[in-house]
Order: structure tokens, then C-alpha cells, then sequence
């Protein structure tokens, strides 16, 4: 699971002897589907925590996405501020998650919390396709799947308080450490997060590179809007509502090791603790 990105140039597969498809140059790949770049050249240029990459769409993957995207599916343009409710049709916790992959983890934690909405982000065309193949399969109304730049859709299409999480599983870890700036939690980052974030609504992350979960520990426990659920400051165990995914258990038995980090949005400044 991660927040790289995707541009789905590739060809499907086809029977041999078939003639291939052909489409104008510039023709969108999927007419009714997710756009290539949804925001353009809208907003100012800037380092991006994710990078494109080719990957092949399947036949079943590509009939989600001409079939449902128009339902289920959202251009992250910036253009306007989104109304949850409306988008969801209910009033249910949402909760944004940045970068799914395939999207197994996100239909499991939706399949298995039908009152918490999930709005799942990522520029990954096959995963796109196969989380919306997933929820069509498995019933799940409470699954959307905006596609396009994560920074964009807080700032500019959501609004203050809106969300009651947040999850970042699995980001691009950027080794090299020119990159590092590149990476998706920096104090910026956070704090744009959270003004989006409900007091109370907990930031989750995981990563399997050490080094940058030790980067992300330091960054939140100095962010003056986060605090750790942790009593030791530490990281936290896997929640039993986090998946363990076959990648990460691949992982696992190579002796990699995950870090969760579970941290809440304190209050605001002219807002007393609960309970007070």
C-alpha cells in the first residue's frame, strides 16, 4: 500500500488475433472514468510525496472503472468544496485514508465497520479499479475512491473539522535521503491535516522502513496539534481494525519490522478537554 502514482497508458489484454484497440491521441483512457490529471495545472507546482509509474489494467479492473467510477468515484480537481453527506448519503464518521494500493486492506476495514465511511485516495489506476471491483462485490455502500493529489483535496475540497480520521499506510518511504523531502509526514503536512481533523479523530500511520518511522514519531510528537495514544510516547501495536495485508505479511517473514503510530488531534486552543 502506498501513495505512488500511476498513469494507465498500458494495454489491456486481448485474445490472440484480436485486433487492439486504438484511441486519438489524447482521447482519455477511460471516458467515463477517472481523468489522467484532474487538478492540471490549477495549483502552484510542488514537491509531490508520490511519483507516476506504468502498471497494466486488467479486463476487470478497467469494467469497475468505466462502470462505477461515475457512482463511486471522484476527480480530485479542487474546484469545490465537497459535502460528505451528500457524497456518502448519510451522516456516518468519515474517515480519509491516503494511498491504498490494491485496495484489499481498505474493502476488509470497510466490510467490517459499515457505519465508518471511508473516502480512499490514491493516483494508482489498477488499484483504483480493483477497490471499486471489491466494493461492488462485497456490498460496500460505504466505500469511495477519489483519485488524484491527497494535498489538493484536504486544502482546497475539504472542509474544517470534517473528518473524524485519517489512515496513511504503507507511504512511499523515499530511501535516499535527498528524497527525504519528498516524504508524505512533515510538519506541514500535519498541520494542514489538521484543520481538516475533528478534535479527537486519530491520525494513523504505518511503515515497514524503521528509519521512516522513526522520522514520523519525532515529526508528530513535536506537532503541537497531535499527541501519542501511546503512555510510553512509543509505537503502538497493530489495531485489530488495520488488516494485516499479504504484503506486509511477505514482510513479516522476511524479518521486516512495522511500526504503527496512533496519534489524536488535541482540541482546539479555545476548546476545554473532554470532559472538562
Amino acid at each position: 500500500m502506498s501513495d505512488s502514482a500511476n498513469t494507465p497508458e498500458s494495454p489491456l489484454p486481448h485474445a490472440p488475433g484480436a485486433t487492439q484497440p486504438t484511441r486519438a491521441k489524447g482521447e482519455p483512457r477511460f471516458p467515463d472514468g477517472p481523468k489522467a490529471d484532474p487538478a492540471g495545472s490549477h495549483f502552484e507546482r510542488r514537491i509531490r510525496s508520490f511519483q507516476p509509474r506504468r502498471s497494466r489494467v486488467t479486463a476487470g479492473q478497467a469494467d469497475a472503472l468505466q462502470r462505477l467510477w461515475p457512482k463511486w468515484g471522484l476527480d480530485i480537481d479542487g474546484s469545490r468544496a465537497l459535502d460528505l453527506p451528500d457524497l456518502f448519503g448519510n451522516d456516518n464518521p468519515v474517515v480519509l485514508e491516503i494511498g491504498f494500493g490494491m485496495g484489499e486492506a481498505t474493502a476488509q476495514m470497510a466490510a467490517a465497520d459499515p457505519d465508518t465511511n471511508i473516502l480512499a485516495v490514491d493516483v494508482h489506476t489498477p488499484g483504483q479499479g480493483n477497490l471499486l471491483n471489491l466494493a461492488d462485490r462485497n456490498g460496500l455502500s460505504n466505500v469511495r475512491v477519489g483519485n488524484g493529489d491527497a494535498i489538493i483535496l484536504l486544502r482546497e475540497m475539504l472542509t474544517p473539522d470534517s473528518l473524524d480520521g485519517l489512515r496513511v499506510y504503507f507511504p512511499d518511504p523515499w530511501p535516499k535521503k535527498r528524497h527525504h523531502k519528498r516524504r508524505l509526514i512533515q510538519p506541514e503536512f500535519l498541520t494542514l491535516a489538521a484543520t481538516r481533523l475533528k478534535p479527537g479523530a486519530l491520525l494513523h500511520c504505518a511503515t515497514d522502513w524503521e528509519e521512516y518511522a522513526e522520522q514520523m514519531l519525532d515529526v508528530l510528537t513535536a506537532h503541537p496539534d497531535f499527541e501519542n495514544t501511546q503512555a510510553d510516547g512509543g509505537f503502538a501495536p497493530r489495531p485489530d481494525f488495520r488488516p494485516l495485508t499479504r504484503f506486509e505479511g511477505q514482510g513479516l517473514d522476511k524479518g521486516h519490522v512495522v511500526n504503527d503510530l496512533l496519534f489524536r488531534r488535541v482540541p482546539h486552543a479555545d476548546q476545554p478537554p473532554a470532559g472538562v
